[in-house]
């Protein structure tokens, strides 16, 4: 039931951020929340979470899982898309967004939610491992030849939450104390970016017209986010033989829906933004539904 209620909590911040944008519309400006966010709040959280906890094996295994499970499906989605899309943009919108989910706006937040401040060390790892994915593998299918590789490990290079993340890993590695103030100061700003990334998510959802969704294309994504690249996750993890509630999280941050990166890549190369939005209301609307069944089988897998 406390889960229950603070995943509840969660969707109210999206609902407020949605509500914000139809009340307000062009006097919100979510451009200035995510520049906030990204560059300030997200390296607060990033280095709260990574502190939190004693770098272990385990915690630097997560990310490459991670990892390992997006490959594999990505690999899946570049050999099947030739065969269900025909046009070249909705087979990069397929391969792409399909595997970018949303490990920050969301993952980190329903982390906490169900399992935990325990949780937060795994899904800030797990969110830079996205990071890396998104500017890398995420912008090749979007841009499709318009990018240089060294423009886009340029772009990796100037977000701070990977320098944060380097300098929280050394930090909890010295196992150098932090000072209660200072933590008290770091905690106020990694709840504070949750709420903010919560809302920016529903200033989102707010600009997508129902009556226009494509629902074979976004039916075809959802499959592969919330049935294929699961279960290949699940497999995996097996495999590597985690400790049990390391790999309720790493199937959480598997299930979660679309980022929303995902429209800013698609409206800067001119590949469907629309289309890629609808995609994300559905996965994410999906997942309202399917967030109970996820919950009894990380109950299932935690026994």
């Amino acid at each position: 039931m406390e889960a229950l209620i603070s995943i509840a909590m969660v969707y109210v911040f999206i609902v407020l951020g949605f509500v914000a944008k139809k009340i307000f519309q062009r006097e919100i400006n979510e451009q200035t929340l995510i520049l906030v966010s990204l560059y300030f709040l997200q390296p607060i959280l990033t280095f709260w979470g990574l502190t939190r906890t004693p770098i272990d094996k385990e915690l630097l295994l997560v990310p490459f899982v991670y990892l390992l499970a997006v490959g594999t499906v990505l690999l899946f989605s570049i050999i099947t898309s030739r065969y269900i899309l025909k046009d070249p943009k909705e087979r990069s919108i397929f391969i792409a967004a399909s595997l970018i989910g949303n490990t920050g706006n969301l993952g980190i937040p329903l982390g906490i939610a169900l399992f935990g401040e325990q949780s937060v060390a795994y899904t800030s790892i797990i969110n830079i491992a996205n990071v890396f994915f998104i500017y890398t593998v995420g912008i090749y299918f979007y841009a499709k030849g318009q990018f240089s590789i060294k423009e886009s490990l340029t772009q990796i290079v100037k977000i701070p939450i990977l320098w944060f993340a380097i300098f929280a890993i050394i930090f909890n590695a010295a196992e150098i104390a932090i000072h209660p103030s200072i933590d008290k100061f770091l905690e106020m700003g990694a709840y504070a970016t949750i709420v903010i990334q919560l809302m920016i998510f529903g200033i989102y959802l707010a600009e997508v017209e129902i009556k226009t969704i494509d629902y074979a294309f976004v039916a075809k994504i959802t499959a592969v986010k919330h049935l294929i690249l699961p279960i290949v996750g699940l497999v995996i993890i097996w495999l590597f033989k985690l400790d049990p509630l390391i790999s309720v999280i790493l199937l959480l941050e598997l299930c979660v829906p679309l980022a929303v990166n995902n429209v800013n890549m698609a409206a800067l190369y001119k590949c469907y933004p629309a289309k890629t939005t609808e995609a994300i209301l559905f996965t994410t609307l999906f997942f309202v539904f399917a967030i109970y069944f996820y919950i009894q089988l990380f109950s299932y897998i935690l026994k």
